[in-house]
């Protein structure tokens, strides 16, 4: 069985254009997402999901560089990215995740995995549909499923908002949702990369924390801003985008 991340990626952000080839620290913001992503103990592959359009160009080149392979497909309906980039690898198991997390955390990814695996379950998530159930900061997110959950949703979601974020089709038709969550409630912290205030924020983190390696995780991020609350408040006021 083959467990494999699956990153969309591409420069036509609508909030903040280009923001995965932004650099932090000398390096882009791709990279360091797929930096900490391949720290897993459990992902076999990673597969950088971008458009065909002459711009994403230099997200193909970035992520070859960083040795990840690449699918390139649909703008728009990122469904059907995802679909064809797992079947083109031979993915059973797809972890989604997105080019905008920078803080993006492997251990967490990898307990996710290890409760997909031992359960029965269509989905498990530490985001989701339900805000209710959210935990970890915004920006740790992370859904795992079966290629064949992906293919039905591929094959039966009809809905615009169905293709365009992967997965809303299997949270509607599924009774067989886990939501992981955290011991501590970690939900009001935003570590995502969306906004100009979002990547101040995440650049002071990283000229705090990282020096060379990603050797700083949840816990040490957690612990930062206990000793300085005033870098919750650059991105506070932030509202995260609604699917529609």
């Amino acid at each position: 069985m083959k467990i494999a991340a699956i990153i969309q990626a591409r420069m036509g952000s609508t909030r903040l254009s280009g923001k995965v080839m932004k650099e932090l620290k000398g390096k882009t913001v791709l990279s360091h997402v797929i930096e900490r992503v391949r720290q897993s103990k459990l992902i076999e592959d990673i597969i950088i999901a971008t458009t065909i359009h002459e711009r994403d160009n230099i997200i193909e080149m970035e992520a070859i560089n960083c040795g990840s392979k690449v699918y390139r497909g649909s703008e728009d309906d990122v469904l059907s990215r995802y679909y064809f980039a797992a079947k083109e690898n031979n993915v059973d198991t797809i972890i989604r995740i997105t080019s905008d997390c920078p803080l993006i955390d492997p251990n967490v990814i990898d307990k996710i995995i290890k409760y997909y695996l031992n359960g029965s379950y269509d989905l498990v998530t530490n985001a989701g549909s339900d805000l209710t159930q959210r935990t970890y900061p915004r920006g740790l997110d992370t859904e795992i499923f079966s290629f064949e959950m992906l293919e039905n949703a591929f094959l039966n979601g009809k809905e615009n908002y169905h293709r365009e974020h992967v997965t809303p089709f299997i949270y509607e038709y599924s009774n067989k949702i886990l939501y992981f969550k955290n011991d501590m409630d970690y939900s009001k912290y935003r570590w995502t990369l969306d906004t100009e205030d979002d990547f101040e924020l995440i650049s002071e983190i990283y000229n705090r924390l990282y020096k060379g390696i990603h050797n700083f995780y949840l816990p040490d991020i957690i612990e930062l801003f206990k000793e300085e609350p005033t870098l919750f408040t650059i991105n506070a006021h932030i509202e995260q985008k609604k699917i529609k």
